[in-house]
């Protein structure tokens, strides 16, 4: 990302928009920006809807400080400022989300704000590395809740939208020192919450889902659907990790105490024994959307999405959501 000397041929029209007080132009020439913007507070976030919201803050706050802008930064640098400052902002004022310490933390268990992104939000043209699989991935996600909110700022502008440390600091009213300094602390969190995974962010990786992954989606749907135990149990790690969002206290580590909690929750039991489902996709993740219908009611309702990460062929971690009530999964309520 680099920002030129002179304003390029829209940030010119960007800042006569703003001297003209254009607010149609103005929102056209930002509403561009809005997807890649939704992610960026995403990963700051870990919460759709609040990614929504400050998103909608971040052109709120645009368009206050139209007059600021001069060109001498890229429309789209400035709005990247702009939308992490409210992100920053935000978190302060929220008790909720103050970071676990990584020595306590289990994958998952305290980021209970934690929500799923719908893979049709995501930019259709992505600049950089802005949806590359492995930075939207819940894992990822979950990881970056762990670094207090300055340090994560500055790790997504560096690592992972790979903004020069000039660049960044001058974003976060920071040296260049302290941004190398948090940096480094960050990555070594990073590296602490995933040791299985490749850490070099900016190197592309695949977007598409596997074979497997996609065989392994559609047989875990399967399995509700036929009330098969033994075929769900065969499809994960012994070492599984699940947790079911936003409910406090779920998170398990080996498949046989997530099956165990299931069982004992009512799972193929009368009333939890009529299941369909649906494959689909967020966070670049295969997932199933599962469809509950009770003895008293004819239709299947929206119960509940999982979220799988596959390795070979199995179940290893089972992010669970309550899927009732979320329009922007874009799910149909019922079947």
């Amino acid at each position: 990302m680099t920002d030129a000397s002179l304003p390029s041929a829209d940030e010119a029209a960007f800042i006569a928009a703003a001297r003209a007080d254009d607010t149609a132009r103005f929102a056209l020439m930002t509403e561009r920006h809005r997807r890649e913007l939704q992610v960026h507070c995403y990963r700051m976030l870990a919460n759709y809807e609040d990614a929504q919201d400050l998103t909608q803050e971040t052109f709120l706050r645009a368009w206050n400080k139209r007059a600021s802008f001069q060109g001498h930064a890229a429309l789209r640098t400035w709005l990247y400022r702009i939308a992490t400052n409210a992100c920053l902002d935000f978190l302060k004022k929220r008790n909720d989300r103050t970071p676990v310490p990584t020595e306590v933390a289990d994958v998952g268990s305290e980021v209970l704000y934690l929500q799923p992104y719908p893979d049709r939000m995501l930019p259709e043209d992505p600049q950089e590395s802005v949806v590359t699989r492995e930075t939207i991935e819940l894992a990822f996600i979950v990881a970056v809740q762990r670094l207090p909110p300055r340090q994560r700022a500055v790790f997504i502008l560096r690592d992972v939208l790979g903004w020069p440390a000039a660049l960044a600091a001058d974003a976060l009213e920071l040296t260049v020192a302290s941004v190398t300094s948090a940096l480094q602390r960050a990555r070594v969190t990073m590296r602490e919450q995933l040791p299985d995974r490749r850490l070099d962010w900016r190197r592309p990786a695949p977007d598409e889902l596997s074979d497997d992954e996609r065989a392994v989606v559609r047989s875990y749907v399967d399995a509700h659907e036929r009330n098969d135990l033994d075929g769900l149990m065969s499809l994960l790690r012994d070492d599984l990790r699940f947790v079911m969002l936003p409910e406090a206290g779920t998170s398990v580590i080996t498949a046989k105490d997530a099956v165990d909690g299931w069982v004992s929750g009512g799972l193929f039991q009368r009333g939890y024994d009529d299941w369909r489902g649906v494959t689909t996709m967020v966070n670049r993740m295969p997932a199933a959307a599962l469809y509950r219908r009770t003895p008293d009611d004819p239709e299947y309702r929206l119960f509940t999405i999982a979220v799988l990460h596959i390795v070979d062929g199995k179940i290893a971690e089972l992010t669970g959501f309550d899927a009732a009530g979320k329009p922007w999964l874009d799910l149909p309520p019922t079947l």
